[in-house]
C-alpha cells in the first residue's frame, strides 16, 4: 500500500516524498479513503499513530479540488484541538502538507494577542485550527463566521471532555451548517463521546488502530510507593540517575508543576514548567529549551499529555497519578515513540492507591513496584485491605537502575 494507492493527488504525493514519507500508517490507510469520499468518520487512535496526516491530507485535497475562494471571514475546514501545543502541531502539519497547494490556514489559540488573530481571519480561511475557548471569543466578536464550514474535525475528543470543553464543543456545533462532514478522533470512547458522535455524525465510518487500553510494549513501567512528603526529594534523586536525558514529569496541578520545577532548579537540574497559567510565549520557550536540551526536564500538567511530540524522551515520571486512568496511557506515551524504548515511573502516595488500581485495571496488567532508599513505604502500609496486606507475588521490588522488562 502506498499513498498513491489511496488516491492522493500529485502535489500532495510530491510533498510527502520530499518529507521522506513512503508508506501510510494503519490509521491513514483506513481513514483517508472515506474522508476523500466526504463521509463522516470516527477514528480511534492514540497520538503517534499518524492520525493528523490521516485527516489533514484528504481534507487538503478536497479543498484544492473545489477551486473556491473562501469568502470574507469564512472558514471551510475547522479543526478543534484541546491544547495550544497540539493546535500548533496540527497547524504546522497543514502548512507542511499543503505547501504545494494554494490554500490559506490560520491557528487561533489563547495566550496570544487577539487583535492579530482577528486581522488574519478577515480574508477568509481554508483551514482554521483552534482551541474552543479562543474560537468562541472570536465568534462573539464577529471576527469569524462558522455557518459555511464544510468539515469539522474534533481531535482528541476525549481530552476535550476531560478538561471541560464539551459544553463549548456543543455550542460550536450548533453554529455549523447541518449539511457538513464531521470527523471525530479520540484515543478512548467514553460514554459522553459516543453520545456526541451519535448526535452529530451521520452514518460514520469507524476506523480503529491500537487497542484503547493498551500501553506501548517498549515502555518499562514501574511504581514507587511513598509518602506524599517524600516526593520532592525522590524526583530530584530520580532525575540525577538519568543525567542529560530528556525527561517529562507530570503533575496534577499547576502549583505542583511549579513546585517541582523550583526544587529541580534549586538542585542544579535544568527544568521548566508548562501549564495553563503560563503565557503562550512562556510555553513555547519552555518547549524550545526542552527540545534543544538546555532544560532537559519538562514539568507538565495534563494539558501537555497529548500536545507534546518531542523525539528522544527517555523517561516519563508520574509525580502524581492522574484521576482519569486513560490519562496515564497518554502521559507515558510521550516516550518510546518511533520505535524507541522508554521508561515510565509513577510515584504513588497512600491516597493515590485507588487511581493505581484503576490504571492497572485499564491496562490489564500489574505495574511492578520498585524501591527508593529512604523514601520507600511498604505497599501493605499504603493500601491495607480488610486487615490484610496486599503484596505482589514473590514480594520483589526493584531499584532504579538497568531497565527490566515489565511482565504482563
Amino acid at each position: 500500500m502506498t499513498f498513491e494507492n489511496l488516491g492522493l493527488i500529485r502535489p500532495i504525493l510530491k510533498t510527502l516524498a520530499q518529507q521522506g514519507y513512503e508508506t501510510p500508517t494503519p490509521i491513514q490507510r483506513q481513514a483517508i479513503p472515506p474522508i476523500l469520499e466526504g463521509r463522516d468518520v470516527i477514528g480511534l487512535a492514540q497520538t503517534g499513530t499518524g492520525k493528523t496526516a490521516a485527516f489533514t491530507l484528504p481534507l487538503l485535497q478536497r479543498l484544492d479540488a473545489a477551486r473556491l475562494r473562501t469568502p470574507y471571514r469564512d472558514v471551510r475546514v475547522l479543526v478543534l484541538s484541546p491544547t495550544r501545543e497540539l493546535a500548533a502541531q496540527i497547524d504546522k502539519a497543514v502548512r507542511d502538507y499543503g505547501k504545494n497547494l494554494s490554500l490559506w490556514s490560520n491557528c487561533v489559540v489563547g495566550g496570544v494577542p487577539v487583535r492579530k488573530q482577528i486581522n488574519a481571519l478577515k480574508k477568509g480561511t481554508d483551514v482554521l485550527v483552534a482551541t474552543p475557548g479562543r474560537l468562541e471569543d472570536l465568534v462573539s466578536q464577529r471576527a469569524v463566521r462558522l455557518d459555511r464550514v464544510e468539515t469539522i474535525v474534533l481531535d482528541e475528543a476525549d481530552q476535550m471532555l476531560d478538561i471541560g470543553f464539551m459544553p463549548a464543543i456543543k455550542r460550536i456545533l450548533k453554529l455549523l451548517p447541518e449539511k457538513r462532514q464531521t470527523l471525530l478522533f479520540s484515543a478512548t470512547m467514553p460514554r459522553e463521546i459516543r453520545a456526541l458522535s451519535s448526535d452529530h455524525l451521520k452514518n460514520p465510518t469507524e476506523v480503529s488502530v491500537t487497542p484503547v487500553a493498551s500501553t506501548v510494549d517498549k515502555i518499562d513501567q514501574s511504581v514507587v510507593h511513598m509518602k506524599a512528603t517524600d516526593k520532592t526529594s525522590a524526583i530530584a534523586s530520580l532525575v540525577k540517575t538519568h543525567p542529560g536525558k530528556r525527561i517529562i514529569v507530570f503533575t496534577r496541578t499547576k502549583r505542583g508543576a511549579d513546585k517541582v520545577s523550583r526544587k529541580l532548579n534549586a538542585d542544579g537540574l535544568g527544568a521548566d514548567a508548562i501549564h495553563g497559567n503560563k503565557s503562550q510565549g512562556q510555553r513555547q520557550r519552555a518547549l524550545a529549551a526542552f527540545r534543544d536540551g538546555s532544560a532537559p526536564v519538562l514539568i507538565a500538567t495534563d494539558i501537555a499529555a497529548r500536545g507534546i511530540d518531542v523525539p528522544g524522551v527517555e523517561l516519563v515520571v508520574n509525580y502524581e497519578l492522574p484521576n482519569v486512568p486513560e490519562s496515564y496511557v497518554h502521559r507515558i506515551g510521550r516516550t518510546a515513540r518511533a520505535g524507541a524504548s522508554g521508561l515510565a515511573v509513577s510515584f504513588c502516595a497512600g491516597d493515590e492507591v485507588k487511581q493505581l488500581r484503576d490504571i492497572e485495571k485499564l491496562i490489564r496488567k500489574t505495574i511492578p513496584a520498585q524501591a527508593v532508599d529512604g523514601s520507600m513505604v511498604p505497599e501493605a502500609e499504603m493500601s491495607p485491605r480488610k486487615g490484610k496486606s496486599r503484596r505482589r507475588s514473590g514480594g520483589q521490588r526493584r531499584k532504579w537502575g538497568p531497565r527490566q522488562r515489565a511482565s504482563a
